[in-house]
């Protein structure tokens, strides 16, 4: 089967969050089987070039429409990790794409229009044909409308469009001109049946085109296309899932073991398995070195995480001062977009900067990452909703025990150690259920006592963690069944 991929992130060469992690793993996983795997990106300024290998341009004469004007593009081409990748770079004087960081500016819909335009253009005169065009979030969600809407007519009705809903908080909700720019007439699309945004009616909403459009529409966990359909977590677009709901699943993101897996992982001082686990206390007592933490019989609760408030950063912070409390150590490795947020947690550094159990590091380190997962022996993920969540099922891998929130992906794959319906060899960490304080420790109660009073039931949840299959083998097949469906049609 051939399959393009077209998305604003990969994981290696432009990464923000879990999309990145999720394309780049599932386009390798389809390429492992043998299919045809394309990836058609922005090239951005940004971007760790020197992780692409063969990187070379491809084509040199894509003039892509803008308005009443024509953008000349060069697309490059290099392997990402085994993984064919595109790379379109627009010569432009709005230098989209060279702006020194991925999202984060006014046009961003402008932007992000413009490349599902180029990347549509390309795939028209370079000929491709594939049978599935996979795309992701709003960033991309006008592709579908436009295949069908304008390139249809020009050939291109083979390919079938899988759209893949990572996070629905962000739907890119728009002014008409980024119809007019990508050559859509403004009254023939908002309308309701199709992109006006239904809490703001003069206004385009381009997930919700995806949806109507697209041939099949998946989020990154079952529990979440559930929330999402049928809870106010549909922010606006519970109605138009529910209208297309026979073309709706969930299918729950992978984790790429070849990466994230404590027998192979190139970042840690001992590397261990399922049956050296007795290994792991050497890179605990490493993560220790690195932050200055006294040596003592205590356990280290972590955080691995974006800071922002879907994250539930209020309860992190609370889970700080708890974990504190109550006789624990306490790591985290993040950093916040949002500039309050940003403060409060450098204030909270400097609050506990001399603590000999506690230590913040604000930024992003991949390595550290590696080592906390390693180091720590419980992870906290107290997050106010969550697509699928990447951060528990690496923990899981690593023997590190997740203490989660009850929702959407977490609530997906981590079976509470106390109250699970599952036999306890099944059972993998604690959830709780309450957005609060009281909820959350609800479960950190349950799991520092385990830990300081019952080591032989710890190990087995430990164990049990490292057992699940999270890889990308099952993830990988659902999809390859939905585009089974779909082509089918």
């Amino acid at each position: 089967m051939f399959v393009i991929h077209i998305a604003s992130e990969y994981a290696g060469v432009a990464k923000v969050g879990g999309l990145a992690d999720v394309v780049q793993g599932l386009t390798r996983e389809l390429a492992i089987r043998g299919h045809s795997v394309e990836v058609i990106l922005p090239r951005y300024d940004v971007m760790k070039f020197d992780r692409i290998w063969g990187y070379t341009k491809a084509y040199s004469d894509l003039w892509v429409p803008y308005h009443h004007m024509w953008v000349h593009c060069d697309v490059y081409f290099g392997f990402v990790d085994g993984v064919k990748c595109f790379f379109i770079e627009p010569h432009f004087h709005k230098n989209f794409f060279n702006r020194g960081v991925i999202y984060g500016h006014d046009d961003d819909a402008e932007r992000f229009a413009f490349f599902s335009k180029a990347a549509l253009e390309f795939m028209l005169k370079a000929g491709k044909h594939p049978d599935i065009i996979h795309v992701h979030d709003w960033q991309t969600a006008l592709v579908p409308v436009m295949l069908f809407e304008t390139y249809k007519n020009f050939g291109m009705v083979h390919p079938r469009v899988c759209f893949t809903i990572h996070n629905i908080h962000h739907q890119g909700v728009t002014g008409e001109q980024v119809l007019r720019q990508v050559g859509l007439n403004p009254a023939h699309y908002i309308v309701p049946h199709r992109l006006q945004d239904m809490r703001w009616p003069g206004a385009v909403n381009l997930m919700k085109g995806a949806i109507v459009f697209s041939n099949f529409v998946s989020t990154v966990s079952r529990r979440y296309m559930h929330e999402v359909m049928h809870t106010e977590l549909g922010h606006g677009l519970q109605h138009v899932l529910n209208q297309h709901g026979t073309k709706c699943g969930g299918v729950l993101n992978g984790v790429d073991y070849a990466h994230w897996n404590p027998e192979v992982d190139r970042f840690l001082p001992q590397k261990y398995s399922l049956a050296t686990l007795d290994d792991k206390y050497k890179n605990k007592r490493a993560l220790r070195e690195r932050f200055w933490l006294r040596d003592e019989y205590k356990p280290i609760i972590a955080v691995v995480s974006r800071l922002d408030p879907q994250k539930g950063v209020g309860l992190i912070r609370h889970a700080i001062f708890y974990a504190l409390a109550n006789g624990c150590q306490f790591v985290l490795l993040g950093s916040a977009p949002d500039k309050k947020i940003n403060e409060d947690f450098w204030n909270l550094k400097r609050q506990t900067n001399d603590n000999p159990d506690c230590h913040l590091e604000l930024g992003h380190d991949e390595g550290l990452a590696h080592l906390i997962y390693a180091g720590a022996d419980m992870l906290v993920v107290p997050s106010a909703f969550e697509p699928c969540g990447l951060t528990q099922l690496i923990a899981m891998k690593y023997g590190t025990v997740p203490v989660v929130r009850n929702t959407g992906g977490l609530a997906d794959t981590v079976c509470d150690a106390n109250h699970g319906s599952r036999p306890f060899h099944e059972r993998t960490g604690y959830t709780f259920n309450d957005f609060n304080n009281a909820g959350l420790e609800s479960a950190l109660v349950r799991a520092i006592g385990m830990w300081c009073h019952y080591p032989k039931h710890w190990r087995e949840l430990m164990e049990n963690g490292m057992r699940q299959d999270f890889s990308w083998k099952t993830p990988a097949q659902d999809y390859l069944n939905i585009y089974e469906l779909i082509r089918a049609k």
